[in-house]
């Protein structure tokens, strides 16, 4: 409980802060008694859905502009002169589209009408084409899906005499999408660290060391695996297993003397 926000605290009353400022609040919660209060001082102070929400948020502020900048240039194959660069990603406001009109939706009226509560993806181009230079912005490439009480929900920061005048029920706790009116949530997955060496073993008890490698270009995975004595490189693009030997060759370790000085992390295992 040591990294809990004071500024969350004050937010939610005295009850609260006395639960968790009582003595050390590093120490471990060791009575029955004490660790009763914890899970209603969590839920007062964080929710059950405000890591859904933070999570989404990071997405549309933070992620899509690295994704779009990762492939920001596209050219083309038939006119060497052509480039288009993406300069700009953002999402605007939850609408929908009737009969060439576009309008503002809200959450309840998207249960009602089986609409799907999104908003446009904009983007801003540059462009050249015979050595001209063109600047578009607000070009729409497609539609994202709003989390309701996100940053671009039209719920956020709301009191509850503005969620009663949208229809909405001030306990609801949002952190969940509209799909065509049907209320669906995204289900929380538990996967392996990325860019970080995993050792375990495989299913015939073998030492292994894993590591994901992922960037907004593209993703790999790469496995040094101990068998018989000798250690074995996998990876998602070779359909066998190979020699580590002959990968510190097609990396340019040429002497064998520097291929031998290599230690390796199993015990008893060399490169052979």
């Amino acid at each position: 409980m040591a990294n809990v926000d004071k500024m969350d605290i004050d937010q939610h009353g005295d009850d609260v802060r006395d639960c968790l400022m009582q003595g050390d609040v590093a120490a471990p919660v060791n009575s029955p008694a004490d660790k009763a209060k914890l899970l209603p001082a969590l839920l007062r102070v964080r929710g059950l859905v405000k890591q859904h929400i933070e999570s989404f948020d990071w997405l549309v502020n933070v992620e899509l502009r690295k994704i779009l900048m990762a492939n920001r240039d596209v050219y083309c194959d038939s006119d060497p002169h052509f480039l288009l660069r993406y300069t700009n990603i953002y999402v605007g406001k939850p609408c929908a589209e009737e009969d060439l009109v576009v309008s503002e939706v809200t959450p309840h009226e998207c249960r009602l009408r089986d609409l799907t509560y999104a908003a446009p993806i904009l983007v801003d181009v540059e462009f050249t084409r015979e050595k001209q230079k063109f600047q578009k912005t607000g070009l729409m490439i497609g539609r994202l899906p709003i989390m309701l009480r996100s940053g671009n929900c039209v719920l956020h920061d709301k009191d509850q005499a503005e969620l009663a005048r949208l229809n909405e029920c001030p306990y609801d706790p949002g952190g969940y999408f509209i799909i065509k009116g049907v209320e669906k949530v995204i289900l929380i997955q538990e996967q392996l660290s990325k860019n970080r060496i995993i050792i375990e073993h495989d299913s015939k008890h073998n030492i292994m060391a894993t590591l994901t490698s992922s960037t907004h270009e593209k993703k790999s995975k790469t496995n040094m695996i101990a068998k018989h004595g000798k250690l074995y490189l996998q990876h998602n693009s070779l359909s066998e297993d190979v020699p580590v030997m002959i990968v510190l060759r097609a990396l340019g370790v040429t002497s064998d003397q520097v291929c031998i000085s290599y230690k390796s992390p199993f015990t008893s295992v060399a490169c052979k």
